[in-house]
């Protein structure tokens, strides 16, 4: 019955959603609105959806928390109808302004299965996440929307309302658009590029390869638009990584994007004579005559994860001496 009622809910919006050159900013967050939480992945610790809540209102917002944020089935946070249906609520309720996810871990992308794509296009909303929350960004971006990659409930709870990556969130849901500068990198490549900034962790993005609706890496999205590339991941082996990133070679991203910036690579075992991720992937990224830079602050490592606007404009430079990645209005 859920899933029936979750399906009419999503049948009044268009059946798909149009690819767009530029994604549109959902309109930035006032004191005083609400944002609601939700789990459409993994199950979180009991907790850590109300410790998030009492961070969003010291900031100044109301926060409303999904009906299953707690419910487990299998591996997720309850049945994709479950999960549907907190998110397309969520979206569906004009008194809520965003979204932040409480964690990532599996099951995102089996939402996007049980929902007309043209939900996020009708209710455009920011939505806060990373991992997992990759594929609710990647659809999101195809539907045009801007999306947010960054911190969720838990690191929210863990590190603060004061905590400076966690403050940047804070700056980029009421409407300022950031520019980060950040140490060079020995294997930087140098130079400038501007586009569209799209990514998120390396294996979601694998994993929707081909879902036309979605995949904000579809060679047809791509093709005539200027793109900005990140990823990061965590717990993936070297030639996992290596795997992946041939299929974007192969699907013709890699070719086409104007620059690539390389998140820090979490909880892996360094081997086959490589020192470290970031050396595996220069030698793989030779030739492109990009720019390309490493160890950016986008990882599971939440100390080192800048809320990155997904489908935003963005300029980026490396040099010598440092990083700079502008979001422009």
């Amino acid at each position: 019955m859920l899933q029936r009622f979750v399906l009419s809910l999503c049948a009044s919006v268009a059946v798909l959603a149009r690819a767009v050159v530029n994604p549109v900013a959902p309109p930035p967050l006032q004191p005083g609105d609400t944002i609601a939480i939700i789990s459409p992945g993994s199950t979180p610790k009991m907790g850590v959806a109300e410790a998030g809540a009492r961070v969003l209102e010291q900031w100044g917002f109301h926060t409303k928390i999904g009906l299953h944020a707690y419910s487990n089935h299998a591996m997720y946070a309850g049945t994709t109808g479950e999960r549907v249906y907190d998110l397309v609520e969520a979206l569906r309720d004009p008194g809520v302004k965003a979204i932040v996810c409480t964690r990532g871990g599996y099951g995102s992308s089996l939402l996007l299965y049980a929902m007309d794509p043209g939900i996020f296009s009708a209710h455009p909303k920011w939505i806060v996440g990373y991992s997992d929350i990759t594929s609710l960004h990647s659809a999101q971006v195809r539907a045009g929307n801007m999306s947010i990659h960054g911190n969720m409930c838990g690191a929210l709870a863990e590190r603060g309302a004061d905590d400076p990556v966690n403050r940047r969130l804070r700056d980029v849901l009421l409407g300022l658009r950031p520019t980060y500068t950040v140490p060079a990198h020995p294997l930087n490549h140098h130079g400038r590029a501007e586009g569209i900034l799209v990514g998120g962790n390396m294996a979601v993005m694998s994993n929707l390869a081909g879902s036309e609706p979605y995949d904000f890496l579809d060679r047809d999205f791509v093709a005539g638009r200027n793109i900005v590339l990140f990823f990061e991941d965590v717990s993936e082996s070297m030639p996992r990584v290596v795997s992946m990133l041939y299929q974007l070679k192969l699907k013709g991203v890699i070719d086409r994007v104007k620059g690539i910036i390389v998140g820090r690579f979490t909880d892996y075992t360094p081997g086959y004579g490589y020192a470290d991720m970031a050396q595996l992937l220069d030698e793989y990224l030779q030739g492109y005559g990009i720019p390309i830079c490493y160890d950016f602050p986008a990882s599971h490592d939440e100390s080192w994860n800048y809320p990155l606007i997904e489908g935003c404009p963005v300029t980026l430079n490396v040099d010598e001496n440092a990083v700079t990645l502008v979001f422009n209005e």
